[in-house]
């Protein structure tokens, strides 16, 4: 059966601001997603395209360089792409580094780059995860010194979305090694020639193809110690923990539309694709399966929206966002692995949007916080 996933957030504008994103997703990102996916990025061009017709930072205040919109905004943005599987674009980091410093910049910091994020002239990154620490951001052995009017950044990090491409980076760093959570600070480095900044490889992933996710050196790298994000040290534990709410539910909505997508095309697949002399789509099994993920969705939908209404009214809790991080996540493994399956072989050919979408699927459960440690996160809120 066909559903429509009638947001309880939504309205006539966003509709119409829907429409928008749609149009330009088909004319500007579709067209060029298979030769993103060989190149390993999107390009600075399609970036700066987006940020001109408003579509970056669109739940940044207008005082700052943003639309002026809200969480919906940035939500309407993600799921257009992912039911596409549209994945080059990391606009979901872009707008968490834009919140970063919206929520913890100064003023002169919001002024300096709040806008020119929203314009695409810099590609916002936020670099935590290094090579031995994972999900364990205690454990980061990236040094920022301070000396004098400066901090002298040394270490390197891993699996930066956005990384090859980006002209900002939130740098995640040790101001104290003797401190654990007390002596983590966040730096905001702009990389255009900059001396000791280099960028590895973009990373060889199974999915996420068009994506440009790198590995990021530093190696004496001078920082203004004016682009200490808010000013003051052993902060940036406590920064990172106050948006994690809206970070993890973007990886939920994320996840709820990409199976909305791969729904959507395997049920036009299976209506078409013949089997024995009849649709593929009139067998029992086939019927069974398309009941269970119709059933996940709405449920999933109802959940997710919830949530979106919550972070609208300041109620999100962390808990909770972390429970629509697992269980979208999870659900979306299952969901798309059924899509696949009942594709047949065909389903498993990159050329197929639910062959890709099963690749990109995977990561969603890992980046931004694994299953496991959002279970931990969840366990301690009971």
């Amino acid at each position: 059966m066909a559903l429509t996933f009638k947001r309880s957030w939504t309205d006539e504008d966003l509709d119409l601001y829907r429409d928008s994103v749609g149009r330009f997703l088909e004319a500007e990102m579709v067209p060029g997603d298979e030769d993103a996916r060989h190149r390993g990025n999107v390009g600075h061009a399609l970036w700066r395209h987006a940020g001109e017709l408003g579509f970056l930072c669109s739940d940044i205040p207008e005082e700052w360089g943003g639309a002026g919109g809200d969480f919906r905004h940035e939500a309407v943005l993600c799921e257009e792409m992912a039911r596409r599987g549209l994945t080059g674009m990391g606009t979901s980091v872009h707008a968490i580094v834009a919140h970063y410093l919206l929520n913890h910049g100064t003023p002169d910091q919001k002024a300096r780059y709040l806008p020119r994020l929203a314009k695409g002239e810099l590609v916002g990154a936020i670099a935590m995860t290094e090579p031995g620490t994972g999900s364990d951001l205690q454990a980061i052995r990236t040094r920022a010194e301070r000396r004098g009017d400066t901090y002298v950044l040394n270490g390197s990090k891993t699996f930066i979305t956005n990384g090859f491409l980006a002209g900002l980076v939130l740098v995640v760093a040790k101001t104290d090694p003797a401190q654990a959570a007390r002596g983590t600070s966040i730096l905001i480095v702009e990389t255009k020639d900059l001396p000791g900044y280099r960028v590895g490889r973009v990373l060889d992933k199974v999915g996420l193809k068009a994506q440009d996710t790198s590995e990021l050196f530093f190696d004496d790298v001078v920082v203004p110690a004016a682009n200490l994000l808010g000013g003051q040290e052993g902060q940036g534990f406590f920064q990172l923990m106050g948006d994690l709410p809206y970070e993890r539910l973007i990886i939920g909505v994320l996840a709820q539309a990409s199976m909305e997508g791969a729904y959507a095309a395997t049920l036009d697949y299976v209506r078409e694709r013949k089997a024995f002399g009849k649709p593929v789509a009139e067998f029992q099994n086939t019927r069974f399966k398309l009941a269970e993920i119709a059933t996940t969705l709405t449920v999933g939908r109802a959940f997710i929206d919830r949530c979106v209404d919550q972070l609208l009214a300041g109620q999100l809790d962390t808990a909770t966002a972390s429970m629509a991080k697992l269980w979208a996540s999870e659900a979306q493994g299952r969901v798309v692995d059924e899509c696949v399956q009942l594709f047949g072989g065909y389903g498993y050919m990159n050329e197929y949007l639910i062959g890709r979408m099963y690749t990109d699927a995977r990561v969603q459960r890992i980046y931004g916080g694994t299953s496991e440690v959002m279970k931990e996160v969840i366990s301690r809120a009971l």
